[in-house]
């Protein structure tokens, strides 16, 4: 008889979140699973102890690493978690009613997200629905999201209301090397849609994500810490992207 619902935490070095990721899930969900990519730290040796089944998979990005979990579960419903984020026992129990009802093929869930230690209250961090609980069958990732990836469903999305306690970046030499990297997925996806790149982008983008992030998502309502993110992430999704489709362009000129 298939599971009727898995657990899925995707992973790469987090031995120093893994074990309260799972203690968190394992007393309600039929199984947890560590789709880990290739950790060179304790993970999944501490995942094993603490009761989860563990599969590497090398990383190639974040799309295929969800999909290729996706094809091996053989449960009903499938719940992604990140490894730095927290299911309380409210949540649980929505989790549990939603999968049970079953009358949507995935359900969003919010979350509360805390970066370097304080809770966001505005910035497109609250409620910050991600689409996580997936009817198995209903659900595919977006492969050519290979970043900030998206579900397609075959059927109608739900929302749950209980929120997921996120972590979020524990400091900031963590959040810029994240970024970097998320900016150089993003120049390529704009690459790949045949966006060009133009000097006044450089300016233009970055005007218009931090105006987005303080004013239109409400920032400013997280005072100095709201405007440091918001300037953060004007810089990586504004500037940084263009910035390097220019540089590429150059170099084929």
């Amino acid at each position: 008889m298939p599971l009727h619902l898995t657990a899925v935490i995707i992973t790469r070095n987090e031995a120093h979140n893994i074990a309260d990721c799972i203690a968190a899930l394992r007393d309600w969900t039929d199984a947890v699973v560590v789709w880990d990519s290739c950790s060179q730290d304790e993970t999944r040796q501490i995942a094993q102890e603490a009761g989860a089944r563990v599969v590497a998979r090398p990383f190639d990005d974040y799309a295929r690493q969800r999909q290729a979990a996706l094809d091996s579960i053989d449960s009903d419903w499938v719940l992604f978690i990140d490894a730095d984020e927290r299911a309380t026992p409210t949540l649980a129990q929505e989790v549990i009613e939603a999968s049970r009802e079953a009358s949507c093929a995935g359900y969003s869930i919010p979350r509360r997200n805390f970066i370097v230690g304080r809770e966001m209250r505005g910035g497109g961090f609250t409620p910050d629905y991600q689409l996580r609980l997936l009817r198995r069958r209903c659900a595919r990732y977006d492969l050519s999201r290979e970043v900030h990836e998206v579900v397609i469903l075959d059927g109608e999305e739900g929302r749950l209301c209980e929120p997921l306690i996120h972590y979020n970046y524990a400091d900031w030499p963590q959040f810029h090397s994240k970024q970097r990297v998320y900016a150089r997925y993003e120049a390529r996806i704009l690459a790949e849609r045949g966006t060009r790149a133009r000097p006044h982008n450089l300016i233009l983008q970055p005007v218009r994500e931090l105006r987005r992030r303080f004013f239109k998502l409400q920032g400013w309502r997280d005072g100095i810490h709201g405007l440091r993110m918001a300037l953060l992430l004007a810089w990586y999704y504004g500037f940084v992207p263009y910035w390097l489709l220019l540089r590429a362009r150059e170099k084929k000129i």
